[in-house]
């Protein structure tokens, strides 16, 4: 397996590869990863490591908070992650590539990743002015009958994207589907409206096939039960959440 050590961003949610993640990057942890980044020549790949929160704050707390009004708020790159940081986060992440940083006037970063890579966790760092994780390449391996699962998968989805875009036959937000089954399989994972455990399941799934029986499934389920829900929003396929950090 091959290894890296990367700049870690933990977030309340799943990057799958190939998805694009808006940032508005506003900790200072964070804001020293961004500027660690620009350093790197433009020439080459600005990459960090994603990875979902399972025990902690995404954001730090910046005043005492209930229980304990008089206890001070953590501070540094590990603040909301506990003692051992490597057991907040799930074991399975994604590399990002930083497309664009741009700093604002106050500070801050607007930053588009693009998920491309899964990986491991190994171990975490808090001795630097943000958290890095020694990582481990997870290869993509097909399975078997990744094709057909693949198409089963597309029509499932187009039936659930119709639910989610309602009665009123409002425009969905793409007309042209991939057919590579890896490709489908992370689409389909970001664009389902499901919890972070469920996308990080998919996430760590151990092969495409795997990952789209269980998005067949859960597909299927999920649009029973919008049959019996009022019309909801259709969502954009290749981006996730802006997410505040």
């Amino acid at each position: 397996m091959t290894t890296a050590r990367l700049p870690l961003f933990p977030l309340n949610a799943v990057l799958f590869p190939g998805l694009v993640l808006p940032l508005n990057v506003f900790e200072e942890r964070y804001r020293a990863l961004m500027r660690e980044l620009l350093r790197t020549d433009e020439s080459e790949p600005r990459r960090f490591a994603v990875v979902a929160i399972r025990d902690g704050l995404e954001t730090a707390q910046t005043a005492p908070g209930l229980p304990d009004q008089t206890k001070l708020p953590e501070k540094g790159p590990a603040a909301g992650f506990g003692p051992d940081p490597l057991r907040s986060f799930h074991e399975v992440g994604c590399v990002a590539d930083a497309v664009s940083i741009r700093e604002r006037p106050d500070g801050g970063f607007d930053v588009m990743a693009t998920g491309t890579t899964r990986v491991r966790l190994l171990s975490v760092d808090a001795t630097g002015p943000f958290l890095t994780a020694e990582v481990e390449d997870v290869p993509e391996e097909q399975g078997e009958e990744a094709g057909p699962l693949a198409e089963g998968v597309l029509r499932a989805f187009r039936a659930y994207q119709k639910r989610l875009a309602g009665a009123r036959e409002r425009s969905l937000t793409t007309s042209e589907l991939p057919d590579d089954p890896s490709v489908v399989s992370y689409l389909v994972a970001a664009a389902t409206v499901l919890d972070t455990p469920a996308k990080q399941r998919l996430l760590q799934a151990p092969d495409t096939a795997s990952r789209l029986r269980e998005e067949l499934a859960l597909l299927r389920a999920e649009t029973a039960v919008l049959r019996h829900l009022p019309s909801l929003p259709a969502v954009e396929l290749t981006r996730t959440p802006t997410s505040p950090n």
